[in-house]
């Protein structure tokens, strides 16, 4: 049984050292810095040769200490994370656990659900861990398993991914290339293309038309893509025209290629779910980090390729947005490279797969990579790889490949060893993982731990849906709408509806000249197209409402913030008394193009106006209603951000809140990290001294031992002379010599004895310097759980000297009157009312 070490920020848990040798699991712990893996890691392995385990109690351990993780799970493995059971019941474990495990051991479902749970439950103990561990686990970041193309978990929507991003073309050109290169031959893969993404018009084309769109800051999806093929927006490649080029029949039938994936009922699901956000990917909205495991198990070769590339594309763009750190901010955890990083061939993930590498450690993002195919992976590009963990291999020439691509990682660290790694690893057992790491002195060969999560093997899709069944409910409810009803539907007019109430007229009203007035357009809506009723069976009645414009500038010079913010509201007209409800109107996006100088009414319908309130009718009261306006905006209008106030950090206009809540999450990980160095700094030194005072009072007790055991024997020595003596009549030594030396061993015995006691009191000073510490580690870990969950809003007010009110108008209103008296509005689709 191992005894697990105390939990210690940004300290990873992985298992305990292993001795080769006698081949046994020894009592010393491996555990693992946490900023080492932003020099990412590489880990190797057979099936069966534990990888999984290992891997999965990496992420348990990053869970724990609440970093964020985006996890590409080709297999469906690490789906695993989800079964977490922390009261380890039978029953927790009946419905993962698979039949055909139990009828070969001849067993029910539910003895061997039973057998399995008082597995996990020893395994778990002989690790030292408990369910404890399990619940702080489940509690610490928020599980997500995505399905693209698949509605079995969370689905992606992927048009973000073809959103402009947004970045400076002419400080990242060469980033931006990259990335276009690598969703234009993701595109074509997906169609099962052939031509050459680089050099075939296929390919110059597609760039060009994101070139094009993305310089102008314009979003793209397949639609306006398959258009654009059609009918390019530029006139010239290199110096020939578009047509003579790429001649539009040529253009027709890669348009139709994308129509076809288009119109596929397949395909529909990749317009479904969550955006391909990173930052929403690395932290649910409440602000809790997030492990989102993107499961493509059920995707075809090419459709998994498609979709990696644009989440590799998407997080190289994200992490280049980031500040600098050197602590471990985020994870990306490969679970197969095979196929997306070869030695030779350039598919489209491997670029952004290479960037990653190169430059990800500046911005404090870890990347883990794994393989159980070490042939035919890019080893020349894995030498940026600080970590590697190797296990059990299946061939020579798998352990051939490793060992070459463990020497150059060894060779670009600048670092040598004279370990013999070819015997070590064919001598390598399951579970058993040697870790080569540039921040250590020299590699270790380890036993994994027990992992807190049950591992039943790769999940199919119909188990992804069950896992993830109550959150797509949650993120995903579906709103039903009441539609008209069918009597309604069906009603003809035979004559239009007439007005006759005390507050209209069929005379437009007299409003003063000083008072700016305007008509709302009108339109056949919707709703009355559905009533299936001609303009001939209708009336309009023409309302009065009040838009209000104005602007207001809030400032706020501590979190950086300084906008501007126009206000049209559209709100009923002030009541009898002259009040106005500006808080139940609605702010009206681009109103001048919806308004008229005078009404256009189709030809033959009859037309209403309700009255206006006398307050609208003179520049006095229009001054007061402005006045009021001015107030109201005072009083009511706030713009909302977040700080946190103990580290004085506050959110900039352009970061969104997820971003927000990640850097202070940063920050206050780096501090952590900051006063964690410092603090065991300070007990090292002091263990230090202990351990040397405790060396040299074993050597004090050493040589008070041996004394106390020379006193001994020349006592015992004295008597048998003395002894000797009396037969042999010789003379003797006087007793008061045998005294002497008795009281010499006496007097040597206690002064080992005190030595002992002295020694005792050091190892107890010892461990209690090591529970002070861990006290001292644990109240850091609660301080800055606490700190880190420290974001307050904050309320800027604007000032009353920022606020501009430009104008009061008078806005009629229209809405169809039909014959049963029913009142629609007659502004247009997406008119505001």
């Amino acid at each position: 049984m191992v005894t697990r070490p105390p939990e210690k920020l940004g300290s990873f848990y992985l298992g305990a050292e292993y001795d080769l040798k006698n081949k046994s699991i020894t009592d010393e712990f491996v555990n693992y810095d946490s900023r080492d893996l932003t020099t990412h890691a590489v880990c190797v392995g057979m099936t069966g040769s534990g990888k999984t385990g290992l891997c999965i109690g990496l992420l348990e351990e990053a869970a724990i200490d609440k970093i964020p993780a985006i996890i590409i799970d080709p297999k469906g493995d690490m789906t695993n994370l989800l079964l977490q059971f922390p009261e380890l019941k039978p029953e927790d474990f009946e419905k993962w656990v698979n039949p055909d495990d139990a009828g070969r051991k001849d067993m029910t479902l539910q003895e061997y659900a039973a057998a399995t749970a008082e597995k996990w439950k020893a395994g778990l103990a002989d690790w030292g861990q408990d369910t404890s561990r399990i619940w702080t686990l489940q509690e610490s970041v928020d599980y997500t398993i995505y399905t693209p193309g698949s509605t079995a978990g969370v689905p992606v929507n992927i048009l973000g991914s073809f959103a402009a991003p947004d970045v400076d073309f002419e400080e990242d050109g060469e980033m931006i290339t990259e990335r276009i290169q690598g969703t234009v031959t993701a595109l074509l893969g997906l169609i099962d293309s052939k031509a050459d993404p680089v050099k075939s018009q296929e390919g110059i084309l597609l760039y060009k038309i994101f070139d094009f769109f993305w310089r102008k800051k314009r979003d793209l999806d397949l639609p306006a893509i398959i258009h654009s093929i059609q009918d390019p927006p530029i006139q010239i490649s290199g110096v020939f025209s578009i047509d003579t080029a790429f001649p539009k029949k040529e253009r027709f039938e890669l348009a139709m290629a994308f129509n076809n994936l288009l119109a596929s009922p397949k395909f529909n699901y990749w317009f479904q779910g969550d955006s391909l956000d990173i930052e929403q990917m690395y932290f649910n909205p409440d602000g809790q980090p997030r492990h989102s495991i993107f499961y493509i198990a059920h995707l075809s070769e090419s459709e998994r390729m498609f979709f990696v590339t644009l989440l590799l594309n998407s997080f190289v763009t994200w992490m280049r947005k980031q500040a600098g750190t050197t602590s471990l901010r985020s994870l990306l955890y490969f679970d197969e490279i095979f196929g997306y990083f070869p030695p030779t061939s350039e598919p489209p993930s491997k670029k952004p797969l290479l960037t990653i590498l190169k430059q990800a450690r500046a911005y404090g993002v870890g990347t883990v990579m794994v393989t159980q195919n070490p042939v035919d992976i890019d080893y020349k590009g894995l030498s940026n790889a600080g970590t590697w963990f190797i296990g059990k291999l299946q061939t020579e020439r798998d352990k051939d490949r490793v060992l070459e691509g463990l020497k150059g990682a060894i060779a670009e660290a600048g670092t040598s060893t004279e370990k013999d790694f070819d015997e070590i690893i064919s001598s390598l057992s399951s579970r058993v993982f040697l870790m080569h790491n540039v921040h250590d002195t020299e590699p270790t060969l380890f036993h994994t731990r027990w992992a807190m999560s049950y591992l039943c093997g790769p999940l199919t899709r119909p188990q992804v849906k069950t896992l993830m069944a109550d959150k797509k409910s949650s993120a995903h409810r579906e709103f039903k709408t009441t539609n008209v009803t069918q009597a309604a539907a069906t009603a003809t007019a035979k004559k239009p509806a007439v007005l006759d109430t005390p507050n209209t007229t069929t005379e437009r009203p007299s409003v003063s000249p000083s008072v700016d007035h305007r008509y709302l357009n009108i339109q056949k809506t919707k709703v009355i197209a559905e009533m299936e009723l001609e303009t001939d069976a209708l009336s309009i009645v023409y309302e009065p409402r009040l838009l209000s414009v104005g602007k207001v500038r809030f400032y706020d010079a501590k979190s950086e913030i300084d906008l501007m913010k126009e206000l049209s509201i559209l709100s009923d007209a002030p009541d009898e008394f002259g009040r106005t409800d500006w808080s139940a109107g609605r702010n009206v996006i681009k109103w001048g193009h919806m308004l008229e100088v005078r009404p256009r009414v189709p030809e033959g319908v009859p037309v209403y106006y309700t009255i206006p309130p006398d307050c609208l009718n003179t520049p006095k009261q229009v001054a007061t209603l402005r006045k009021d306006f001015s107030n109201w905006i005072y009083q009511t209008q706030r713009e909302m951000s977040l700080e946190h106030k103990e580290l004085t950090r506050y959110k900039t206009p352009e970061e969104s809140e997820t971003a927000f809540r990640m850097r202070v999450e940063q920050e206050a990980r780096e501090q952590r990290d900051e006063e964690l160095d410092a603090l065991q700094d300070r007990y090292e030194a002091k263990f230090d001294r202990i351990n040397d005072r405790i060396r040299k009072q074993e050597h004090k007790l050493d040589a008070a031992l041996e004394e106390a055991e020379d006193r001994k024997s020349a006592e015992w020595l004295g008597v048998a002379e003395t002894i000797f003596s009396v037969f042999v009549k010789k003379r003797s030594r006087s007793m008061s010599s045998i005294a002497s030396k008795s009281r010499l061993r006496r007097k040597a015995k206690q002064k080992a004895e005190a030595a002992e006691e002295d020694l005792e009191d050091l190892r107890l000073d010892y461990e209690r310097l090591e529970d002070e510490l861990k006290k001292k580690l644990d109240d850091i870990r609660r301080k800055w759980d606490k700190i880190s969950l420290g974001i307050t809003v904050k309320e800027v007010k604007p000032r009353r000297t920022d606020i501009k009110i430009f104008s009061i108008v008078l806005v009629w209103h229209p809405y169809w009157i039909t014959d049963s008296g029913k009142r629609v509005s007659a502004l247009g689709p997406g008119e505001i009312g």
